[in-house]
Protein backbone atom coordinates (compact mmCIF):
# COMPACT_ATOMS: atom_id res chain seq x y z
CA UNK A 1 0.00 0.00 0.00
CA UNK A 2 2.78 2.34 0.88
CA UNK A 3 4.49 1.62 -2.34
CA UNK A 4 1.37 2.41 -4.27
CA UNK A 5 0.98 5.74 -2.49
CA UNK A 6 4.56 6.67 -3.24
CA UNK A 7 4.04 5.66 -6.83
CA UNK A 8 0.96 7.83 -7.05
CA UNK A 9 2.85 10.79 -5.64
CA UNK A 10 5.59 10.17 -8.15
CA UNK A 11 3.03 10.15 -10.94
CA UNK A 12 1.49 13.34 -9.60
CA UNK A 13 4.84 15.08 -9.48
CA UNK A 14 5.59 13.85 -12.98
CA UNK A 15 2.30 15.21 -14.31
CA UNK A 16 2.96 18.56 -12.67
CA UNK A 17 6.39 18.75 -14.21
CA UNK A 18 4.98 17.82 -17.62
CA UNK A 19 2.29 20.48 -17.28
CA UNK A 20 4.90 23.09 -16.53
CA UNK A 21 6.97 21.95 -19.49
CA UNK A 22 3.98 22.10 -21.81
CA UNK A 23 2.92 25.53 -20.56
CA UNK A 24 6.38 27.02 -20.67
CA UNK A 25 7.69 28.33 -23.95
CA UNK A 26 10.22 26.00 -25.44
CA UNK A 27 13.41 27.71 -26.50
CA UNK A 28 15.93 25.81 -28.49
CA UNK A 29 18.53 26.36 -31.11
CA UNK A 30 15.98 25.38 -33.74
CA UNK A 31 13.98 28.54 -32.95
CA UNK A 32 16.90 30.74 -33.90
CA UNK A 33 17.49 31.36 -37.59
CA UNK A 34 20.54 29.40 -38.73
CA UNK A 35 23.62 31.13 -39.94
CA UNK A 36 23.33 31.28 -43.70
CA UNK A 37 26.64 31.22 -45.52
CA UNK A 38 27.03 33.52 -48.49
CA UNK A 39 26.01 31.92 -51.79
CA UNK A 40 28.78 30.17 -53.64
CA UNK A 41 29.87 31.73 -56.87
CA UNK A 42 28.70 29.91 -59.98
CA UNK A 43 31.48 29.33 -62.46
CA UNK A 44 30.18 28.48 -65.91
CA UNK A 45 32.47 26.94 -68.48
CA UNK A 46 33.19 29.16 -71.44
CA UNK A 47 31.46 27.96 -74.61
CA UNK A 48 33.35 26.88 -77.68
CA UNK A 49 31.90 28.72 -80.68
CA UNK A 50 32.17 28.18 -84.41
CA UNK A 51 30.26 29.55 -87.36
CA UNK A 52 29.39 27.13 -90.15
CA UNK A 53 29.90 28.25 -93.77
CA UNK A 54 26.15 28.86 -94.09
CA UNK A 55 26.27 31.37 -91.22
CA UNK A 56 24.81 29.20 -88.44
CA UNK A 57 26.53 29.96 -85.13
CA UNK A 58 27.15 26.87 -82.99
CA UNK A 59 27.96 27.25 -79.28
CA UNK A 60 28.96 24.23 -77.18
CA UNK A 61 29.32 23.78 -73.42
CA UNK A 62 30.62 20.43 -72.25
CA UNK A 63 28.96 19.11 -69.09
CA UNK A 64 29.83 15.49 -68.40
CA UNK A 65 28.39 15.14 -64.90
CA UNK A 66 25.15 13.66 -66.27
CA UNK A 67 24.52 11.61 -69.44
CA UNK A 68 22.12 14.24 -70.79
CA UNK A 69 22.27 16.38 -73.91
CA UNK A 70 20.26 19.47 -74.82
CA UNK A 71 20.07 21.10 -78.24
CA UNK A 72 18.35 24.47 -78.32
CA UNK A 73 18.21 26.31 -81.62
CA UNK A 74 16.99 29.89 -81.62
CA UNK A 75 16.04 32.04 -84.54
CA UNK A 76 16.69 35.68 -83.68
CA UNK A 77 13.21 36.75 -84.69
CA UNK A 78 10.24 36.44 -82.38
CA UNK A 79 6.94 38.17 -81.79
CA UNK A 80 8.59 41.55 -82.37
CA UNK A 81 8.91 40.46 -86.03
CA UNK A 82 5.18 39.81 -86.47
CA UNK A 83 3.76 41.63 -89.50
CA UNK A 84 1.89 44.73 -88.26
CA UNK A 85 -1.49 43.33 -89.27
CA UNK A 86 -0.80 39.75 -88.15
CA UNK A 87 0.16 39.65 -84.47
CA UNK A 88 0.67 36.07 -83.38
CA UNK A 89 2.35 34.95 -86.61
CA UNK A 90 5.68 34.05 -84.97
CA UNK A 91 3.93 31.97 -82.33
CA UNK A 92 1.78 30.12 -84.85
CA UNK A 93 4.79 29.35 -87.06
CA UNK A 94 6.72 27.96 -84.09
CA UNK A 95 3.78 25.87 -82.92
CA UNK A 96 3.51 24.15 -86.32
CA UNK A 97 7.23 23.31 -86.57
CA UNK A 98 6.92 20.11 -84.54
CA UNK A 99 3.70 19.05 -86.27
CA UNK A 100 5.33 17.39 -89.22
CA UNK A 101 8.29 17.64 -91.61
CA UNK A 102 8.84 16.40 -95.13
CA UNK A 103 10.40 13.28 -93.53
CA UNK A 104 8.22 12.73 -90.44
CA UNK A 105 4.52 13.16 -89.74
CA UNK A 106 3.28 14.77 -86.54
CA UNK A 107 2.59 11.31 -85.11
CA UNK A 108 6.05 10.06 -86.08
CA UNK A 109 7.65 13.06 -84.40
CA UNK A 110 5.74 12.40 -81.19
CA UNK A 111 6.60 8.69 -81.25
CA UNK A 112 10.28 9.35 -81.97
CA UNK A 113 10.65 11.72 -79.03
CA UNK A 114 8.74 9.35 -76.76
CA UNK A 115 10.84 6.38 -77.87
CA UNK A 116 14.09 8.02 -76.71
CA UNK A 117 12.53 9.43 -73.54
CA UNK A 118 13.19 12.97 -74.69
CA UNK A 119 11.41 16.29 -74.33
CA UNK A 120 10.65 18.56 -77.27
CA UNK A 121 9.50 22.16 -77.10
CA UNK A 122 8.90 24.83 -79.71
CA UNK A 123 7.71 28.37 -79.26
CA UNK A 124 8.24 32.07 -79.82
CA UNK A 125 9.19 34.75 -77.33
CA UNK A 126 9.55 38.45 -77.97
CA UNK A 127 13.06 38.41 -79.43
CA UNK A 128 13.46 34.85 -80.66
CA UNK A 129 11.76 31.64 -81.75
CA UNK A 130 13.13 28.30 -80.62
CA UNK A 131 13.24 24.53 -80.90
CA UNK A 132 14.58 22.68 -77.85
CA UNK A 133 15.24 18.95 -77.48
CA UNK A 134 16.70 17.13 -74.46
CA UNK A 135 17.68 13.46 -74.62
CA UNK A 136 20.00 10.99 -72.97
CA UNK A 137 23.50 11.17 -74.40
CA UNK A 138 23.01 7.70 -75.95
CA UNK A 139 20.81 9.39 -78.56
CA UNK A 140 23.19 12.17 -79.53
CA UNK A 141 23.15 11.63 -83.28
CA UNK A 142 19.37 11.28 -83.27
CA UNK A 143 19.14 14.66 -81.50
CA UNK A 144 21.11 16.50 -84.18
CA UNK A 145 19.24 14.79 -87.02
CA UNK A 146 15.88 15.44 -85.38
CA UNK A 147 16.36 19.15 -84.60
CA UNK A 148 17.77 19.76 -88.08
CA UNK A 149 14.75 18.06 -89.63
CA UNK A 150 12.24 20.09 -87.59
CA UNK A 151 13.96 23.41 -88.29
CA UNK A 152 15.00 22.90 -91.90
CA UNK A 153 12.15 20.88 -93.40
CA UNK A 154 8.78 21.78 -91.83
CA UNK A 155 5.85 20.49 -93.86
CA UNK A 156 3.32 23.14 -92.79
CA UNK A 157 0.55 20.71 -93.65
CA UNK A 158 -2.82 22.51 -93.98
CA UNK A 159 -4.55 20.20 -91.51
CA UNK A 160 -1.83 20.79 -88.89
CA UNK A 161 -2.00 24.54 -89.39
CA UNK A 162 -5.75 24.46 -88.81
CA UNK A 163 -5.36 22.28 -85.73
CA UNK A 164 -2.82 24.67 -84.21
CA UNK A 165 -4.99 27.64 -85.18
CA UNK A 166 -7.96 26.13 -83.32
CA UNK A 167 -5.81 25.50 -80.26
CA UNK A 168 -4.50 29.06 -80.34
CA UNK A 169 -8.02 30.50 -80.65
CA UNK A 170 -9.26 28.32 -77.79
CA UNK A 171 -6.38 29.46 -75.58
CA UNK A 172 -7.03 33.11 -76.43
CA UNK A 173 -10.73 32.75 -75.67
CA UNK A 174 -9.89 31.46 -72.19
CA UNK A 175 -7.17 34.08 -71.67
CA UNK A 176 -9.40 36.99 -72.62
CA UNK A 177 -11.77 36.05 -69.80
CA UNK A 178 -8.89 36.07 -67.30
CA UNK A 179 -8.55 39.51 -65.65
CA UNK A 180 -4.86 38.92 -64.93
CA UNK A 181 -4.06 38.21 -68.60
CA UNK A 182 -6.15 41.18 -69.72
CA UNK A 183 -4.40 43.51 -67.29
CA UNK A 184 -0.92 42.33 -68.34
CA UNK A 185 -1.69 42.57 -72.05
CA UNK A 186 -3.41 45.95 -71.95
CA UNK A 187 -0.51 47.30 -69.90
CA UNK A 188 2.01 46.09 -72.50
CA UNK A 189 -0.04 47.42 -75.42
CA UNK A 190 -0.15 50.86 -73.81
CA UNK A 191 3.45 50.80 -72.63
CA UNK A 192 4.93 49.74 -75.98
CA UNK A 193 2.50 51.54 -78.30
CA UNK A 194 4.22 52.55 -81.53
CA UNK A 195 6.98 49.93 -81.22
CA UNK A 196 7.33 46.34 -82.52
CA UNK A 197 6.37 45.19 -78.99
CA UNK A 198 3.04 47.02 -78.91
CA UNK A 199 0.79 44.02 -79.60
CA UNK A 200 -0.12 40.80 -77.78
CA UNK A 201 2.71 38.27 -78.01
CA UNK A 202 0.24 35.45 -78.79
CA UNK A 203 -1.77 37.57 -81.20
CA UNK A 204 -5.47 38.39 -81.27
CA UNK A 205 -8.38 36.15 -82.30
CA UNK A 206 -9.03 38.22 -85.41
CA UNK A 207 -5.40 38.10 -86.54
CA UNK A 208 -4.97 34.38 -85.80
CA UNK A 209 -8.05 33.63 -87.92
CA UNK A 210 -6.59 35.64 -90.82
CA UNK A 211 -3.10 34.09 -90.87
CA UNK A 212 -2.88 31.91 -93.95
CA UNK A 213 -0.57 29.07 -94.89
CA UNK A 214 1.12 31.54 -97.23
CA UNK A 215 1.70 33.96 -94.35
CA UNK A 216 3.27 31.17 -92.32
CA UNK A 217 5.59 30.14 -95.13
CA UNK A 218 6.54 33.76 -95.79
CA UNK A 219 7.44 34.35 -92.13
CA UNK A 220 9.45 31.13 -92.07
CA UNK A 221 11.31 31.94 -95.30
CA UNK A 222 12.15 35.45 -94.14
CA UNK A 223 13.32 34.71 -90.61
CA UNK A 224 14.32 31.05 -90.34
CA UNK A 225 17.72 31.58 -91.91
CA UNK A 226 20.98 29.95 -90.76
CA UNK A 227 22.67 33.34 -90.51
CA UNK A 228 19.82 34.49 -88.23
CA UNK A 229 20.11 31.44 -85.95
CA UNK A 230 22.18 30.05 -83.10
CA UNK A 231 22.48 26.41 -82.06
CA UNK A 232 23.41 25.83 -78.42
CA UNK A 233 24.64 22.34 -77.50
CA UNK A 234 25.01 21.61 -73.78
CA UNK A 235 25.70 18.31 -72.07
CA UNK A 236 27.65 15.09 -72.25
CA UNK A 237 29.46 15.63 -75.53
CA UNK A 238 32.84 16.97 -76.60
CA UNK A 239 33.00 20.23 -78.50
CA UNK A 240 34.70 18.57 -81.47
CA UNK A 241 31.97 15.95 -81.71
CA UNK A 242 29.27 18.60 -81.46
CA UNK A 243 30.80 20.69 -84.24
CA UNK A 244 31.18 17.58 -86.38
CA UNK A 245 27.51 16.64 -86.01
CA UNK A 246 26.35 20.23 -86.48
CA UNK A 247 28.21 20.41 -89.78
CA UNK A 248 26.87 17.01 -90.83
CA UNK A 249 23.21 17.79 -90.23
CA UNK A 250 22.92 21.59 -90.65
CA UNK A 251 25.26 22.41 -93.53
CA UNK A 252 22.51 21.73 -96.05
CA UNK A 253 20.49 24.59 -94.54
CA UNK A 254 21.04 27.38 -97.01
CA UNK A 255 19.87 30.98 -96.85
CA UNK A 256 16.95 32.09 -98.98
CA UNK A 257 18.41 35.38 -100.16
CA UNK A 258 15.18 36.41 -101.89
CA UNK A 259 13.34 36.65 -98.57
CA UNK A 260 16.17 37.18 -96.07
CA UNK A 261 15.36 39.37 -93.14
CA UNK A 262 16.45 42.99 -93.30
CA UNK A 263 17.71 45.08 -90.38
CA UNK A 264 16.49 44.00 -86.96
CA UNK A 265 14.35 45.94 -84.54
CA UNK A 266 15.46 49.59 -84.60
CA UNK A 267 16.68 50.92 -81.26
CA UNK A 268 14.01 52.75 -79.29
CA UNK A 269 15.25 55.92 -77.67
CA UNK A 270 14.42 55.57 -74.01
CA UNK A 271 15.36 57.77 -71.10
CA UNK A 272 12.54 56.48 -68.97
CA UNK A 273 10.22 59.23 -70.22
CA UNK A 274 7.91 57.69 -72.77
CA UNK A 275 5.68 60.07 -74.71
CA UNK A 276 3.22 57.27 -75.51
CA UNK A 277 2.72 56.46 -71.83
CA UNK A 278 2.18 59.95 -70.45
CA UNK A 279 -0.52 59.99 -67.79
CA UNK A 280 -2.28 56.90 -69.11
CA UNK A 281 -4.95 55.50 -66.73
CA UNK A 282 -7.23 52.90 -68.29
CA UNK A 283 -10.00 50.86 -66.70
CA UNK A 284 -11.26 47.69 -68.34
CA UNK A 285 -14.78 47.27 -67.01
CA UNK A 286 -15.61 43.66 -66.11
CA UNK A 287 -18.93 43.84 -64.21
CA UNK A 288 -18.80 40.24 -62.95
CA UNK A 289 -15.37 40.69 -61.33
CA UNK A 290 -15.21 40.44 -57.54
CA UNK A 291 -11.75 41.93 -57.34
CA UNK A 292 -9.60 44.28 -59.40
CA UNK A 293 -6.35 43.43 -61.16
CA UNK A 294 -3.95 46.40 -60.95
CA UNK A 295 -0.84 47.20 -62.98
CA UNK A 296 1.33 50.30 -62.56
CA UNK A 297 4.62 50.97 -64.32
CA UNK A 298 6.98 52.82 -66.64
CA UNK A 299 9.11 52.13 -69.66
CA UNK A 300 12.15 50.17 -68.58
CA UNK A 301 15.39 49.45 -70.36
CA UNK A 302 16.96 47.18 -72.95
CA UNK A 303 18.62 43.97 -71.77
CA UNK A 304 22.05 45.24 -72.71
CA UNK A 305 21.73 48.52 -70.79
CA UNK A 306 24.50 49.34 -68.27
CA UNK A 307 21.72 50.12 -65.76
CA UNK A 308 20.33 46.58 -65.91
CA UNK A 309 21.98 45.17 -62.78
CA UNK A 310 21.23 48.17 -60.57
CA UNK A 311 17.61 48.24 -61.67
CA UNK A 312 17.37 44.49 -61.07
CA UNK A 313 18.33 45.07 -57.44
CA UNK A 314 15.74 47.86 -57.19
CA UNK A 315 13.11 45.54 -58.65
CA UNK A 316 13.97 42.81 -56.13
CA UNK A 317 13.44 45.30 -53.34
CA UNK A 318 10.16 46.59 -54.72
CA UNK A 319 8.46 43.33 -55.62
CA UNK A 320 10.88 40.42 -55.92
CA UNK A 321 10.74 37.08 -54.09
CA UNK A 322 13.43 38.05 -51.56
CA UNK A 323 12.48 41.45 -50.15
CA UNK A 324 9.15 42.78 -51.25
CA UNK A 325 7.97 46.21 -50.20
CA UNK A 326 4.75 45.89 -52.17
CA UNK A 327 3.78 42.68 -50.38
CA UNK A 328 4.65 44.10 -46.98
CA UNK A 329 2.59 47.24 -47.54
CA UNK A 330 -0.39 45.75 -49.37
CA UNK A 331 -0.68 42.45 -47.54
CA UNK A 332 0.86 42.77 -44.10
CA UNK A 333 0.14 46.42 -43.28
CA UNK A 334 -3.20 46.95 -45.04
CA UNK A 335 -4.60 43.46 -45.66
CA UNK A 336 -5.54 44.30 -49.24
CA UNK A 337 -4.19 41.30 -51.13
CA UNK A 338 -2.69 37.84 -50.97
CA UNK A 339 0.24 38.62 -53.24
CA UNK A 340 2.05 41.53 -54.84
CA UNK A 341 5.09 41.66 -57.09
CA UNK A 342 6.97 43.65 -59.66
CA UNK A 343 8.52 42.57 -62.94
CA UNK A 344 11.43 43.99 -64.91
CA UNK A 345 10.99 42.86 -68.52
CA UNK A 346 13.96 43.68 -70.75
CA UNK A 347 14.05 43.04 -74.49
CA UNK A 348 16.38 43.76 -77.38
CA UNK A 349 15.66 47.46 -77.65
CA UNK A 350 13.44 48.44 -74.69
CA UNK A 351 11.61 47.10 -71.67
CA UNK A 352 9.13 47.82 -68.90
CA UNK A 353 9.05 47.95 -65.11
CA UNK A 354 5.67 46.90 -63.79
CA UNK A 355 4.13 46.56 -60.32
CA UNK A 356 1.18 44.19 -60.07
CA UNK A 357 -1.39 42.96 -57.58
CA UNK A 358 -5.13 42.45 -57.14
CA UNK A 359 -7.54 43.44 -54.38
CA UNK A 360 -11.20 43.48 -53.40
CA UNK A 361 -13.26 45.71 -55.66
CA UNK A 362 -14.16 48.23 -52.96
CA UNK A 363 -10.48 48.58 -51.99
CA UNK A 364 -9.30 49.29 -55.54
CA UNK A 365 -8.43 52.96 -55.15
CA UNK A 366 -6.77 52.39 -51.79
CA UNK A 367 -4.68 49.63 -53.38
CA UNK A 368 -3.60 51.93 -56.22
CA UNK A 369 -2.60 54.63 -53.77
CA UNK A 370 -0.55 52.23 -51.65
CA UNK A 371 1.25 50.97 -54.77
CA UNK A 372 2.03 54.51 -55.88
CA UNK A 373 3.26 55.43 -52.40
CA UNK A 374 5.65 52.49 -52.30
CA UNK A 375 6.97 53.23 -55.77
CA UNK A 376 7.42 56.90 -54.89
CA UNK A 377 9.27 56.03 -51.69
CA UNK A 378 11.61 53.75 -53.65
CA UNK A 379 12.29 56.56 -56.10
CA UNK A 380 12.90 59.24 -53.45
CA UNK A 381 14.96 57.31 -50.89
CA UNK A 382 17.89 54.92 -50.99
CA UNK A 383 17.18 51.32 -50.00
CA UNK A 384 18.53 50.08 -46.67
CA UNK A 385 21.74 48.10 -46.28
CA UNK A 386 19.66 45.07 -45.29
CA UNK A 387 17.52 45.32 -48.43
CA UNK A 388 20.60 45.76 -50.61
CA UNK A 389 22.36 42.74 -49.08
CA UNK A 390 19.25 40.56 -49.27
CA UNK A 391 18.61 41.40 -52.92
CA UNK A 392 22.25 40.79 -53.83
CA UNK A 393 22.29 37.42 -52.04
CA UNK A 394 19.07 36.31 -53.70
CA UNK A 395 20.19 37.23 -57.20
CA UNK A 396 23.54 35.47 -56.85
CA UNK A 397 22.01 32.41 -55.20
CA UNK A 398 19.20 32.13 -57.73
CA UNK A 399 21.69 32.00 -60.60
CA UNK A 400 22.67 28.48 -59.55
CA UNK A 401 19.07 27.34 -60.06
CA UNK A 402 18.96 28.89 -63.50
CA UNK A 403 21.89 26.82 -64.76
CA UNK A 404 21.56 23.56 -62.80
CA UNK A 405 20.11 21.68 -65.81
CA UNK A 406 21.54 21.41 -69.30
CA UNK A 407 18.36 23.00 -70.63
CA UNK A 408 18.66 25.97 -68.26
CA UNK A 409 22.33 26.40 -69.08
CA UNK A 410 21.55 26.36 -72.82
CA UNK A 411 18.90 29.04 -72.29
CA UNK A 412 21.27 31.31 -70.34
CA UNK A 413 24.03 30.81 -72.91
CA UNK A 414 21.67 31.82 -75.70
CA UNK A 415 20.56 34.89 -73.77
CA UNK A 416 24.17 36.07 -73.86
CA UNK A 417 24.42 35.51 -77.59
CA UNK A 418 21.00 36.92 -78.52
CA UNK A 419 21.53 40.09 -76.47
CA UNK A 420 25.21 40.47 -77.40
CA UNK A 421 26.48 40.17 -73.83
CA UNK A 422 30.06 39.13 -72.93
CA UNK A 423 30.61 35.38 -72.72
CA UNK A 424 31.99 35.73 -69.19
CA UNK A 425 28.86 37.65 -68.12
CA UNK A 426 27.57 35.02 -65.68
CA UNK A 427 31.02 34.39 -64.17
CA UNK A 428 31.33 38.11 -63.43
CA UNK A 429 27.69 38.46 -62.36
CA UNK A 430 28.23 37.81 -58.61
CA UNK A 431 31.06 40.33 -58.25
CA UNK A 432 29.24 42.95 -60.30
CA UNK A 433 26.09 42.52 -58.21
CA UNK A 434 28.10 42.64 -54.98
CA UNK A 435 29.85 45.84 -56.11
CA UNK A 436 26.59 47.81 -56.37
CA UNK A 437 25.84 50.33 -53.64
CA UNK A 438 22.61 52.01 -52.59
CA UNK A 439 23.44 55.19 -54.50
CA UNK A 440 23.79 53.35 -57.81
CA UNK A 441 20.48 51.60 -57.19
CA UNK A 442 18.79 54.91 -56.34
CA UNK A 443 20.18 56.60 -59.45
CA UNK A 444 18.84 53.84 -61.70
CA UNK A 445 15.46 53.97 -59.96
CA UNK A 446 15.17 57.71 -60.44
CA UNK A 447 16.10 57.33 -64.09
CA UNK A 448 13.36 54.83 -64.92
CA UNK A 449 10.60 55.37 -62.37
CA UNK A 450 8.44 58.44 -63.04
CA UNK A 451 4.97 58.22 -61.56
CA UNK A 452 3.82 61.34 -63.41
CA UNK A 453 4.18 59.35 -66.62
CA UNK A 454 3.20 55.93 -65.33
CA UNK A 455 0.75 53.64 -67.07
CA UNK A 456 -2.01 52.43 -64.74
CA UNK A 457 -4.34 49.62 -65.80
CA UNK A 458 -7.27 48.36 -63.73
CA UNK A 459 -9.47 45.41 -64.67
CA UNK A 460 -12.60 45.04 -62.55
CA UNK A 461 -16.12 46.24 -61.84
CA UNK A 462 -15.62 49.93 -62.50
CA UNK A 463 -19.06 50.95 -61.19
CA UNK A 464 -17.85 50.20 -57.68
CA UNK A 465 -14.78 52.46 -57.72
CA UNK A 466 -15.05 54.97 -60.59
CA UNK A 467 -16.31 57.83 -58.42
CA UNK A 468 -13.37 57.54 -56.00
CA UNK A 469 -10.87 56.91 -58.81
CA UNK A 470 -11.42 60.46 -60.10
CA UNK A 471 -9.29 61.63 -57.18
CA UNK A 472 -6.33 59.70 -58.64
CA UNK A 473 -6.64 61.29 -62.09
CA UNK A 474 -8.49 61.28 -65.37
CA UNK A 475 -9.21 57.84 -66.73
CA UNK A 476 -10.79 56.02 -69.63
CA UNK A 477 -13.22 53.12 -69.25
CA UNK A 478 -13.42 50.35 -71.86
CA UNK A 479 -16.12 47.68 -71.40
CA UNK A 480 -14.43 44.31 -71.70
CA UNK A 481 -16.81 43.18 -74.45
CA UNK A 482 -15.63 46.19 -76.50
CA UNK A 483 -11.93 45.51 -75.89
CA UNK A 484 -9.83 44.88 -79.00
CA UNK A 485 -6.15 44.28 -78.24
CA UNK A 486 -5.31 44.65 -81.91
CA UNK A 487 -6.72 48.17 -82.20
CA UNK A 488 -4.51 51.24 -81.54
CA UNK A 489 -7.08 52.66 -79.11
CA UNK A 490 -7.99 49.19 -77.75
CA UNK A 491 -11.65 49.63 -78.75
CA UNK A 492 -13.46 47.34 -81.15
CA UNK A 493 -14.32 49.04 -84.44
CA UNK A 494 -17.90 50.31 -84.48
CA UNK A 495 -18.18 50.45 -80.66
Amino acid sequence: MRGKIQNSKFKMRTLCVLAVLVAAPVVSGADQPPEVPPPKAVHLPQPAIRVLPNGLKVAVIERHSLPVLTLRLVVESGAEADPPTLPGAAQLVASVLNQGTTHRSAQEIARAVDHVGGTLETGAEWDDSFVALSVLADHTEFAFDFVADVVMRPAFAPEEIERQRKQALSALEIALDDPSYVADTVFDCLMFAGTPYGHPEDGTPDAVRRITAGDIRAFYSRHYQPSNSILAVVGDITADRAFELAAKYFSAWQADTSTARGPGVPPVQNDGQDAHATGRLVVIDKPDAVQTEMRVGNRGLARGSPDYLALTVANQTLGGPATNRLYRALRIEHGLTYSASSELDCYQSLGSWESKTSTRTLETVKGVRVMLEEMKHLRDHAISDYELHTAQSYLVGHLALEVESSSGLATQLLNLLVYNLPLDYWDRFPERIAALDDEQVLNSTQRYLDLDRAVIVLVGNSASFSRELKKVGEFRVIPIHNLDLGSPDLVRVGR
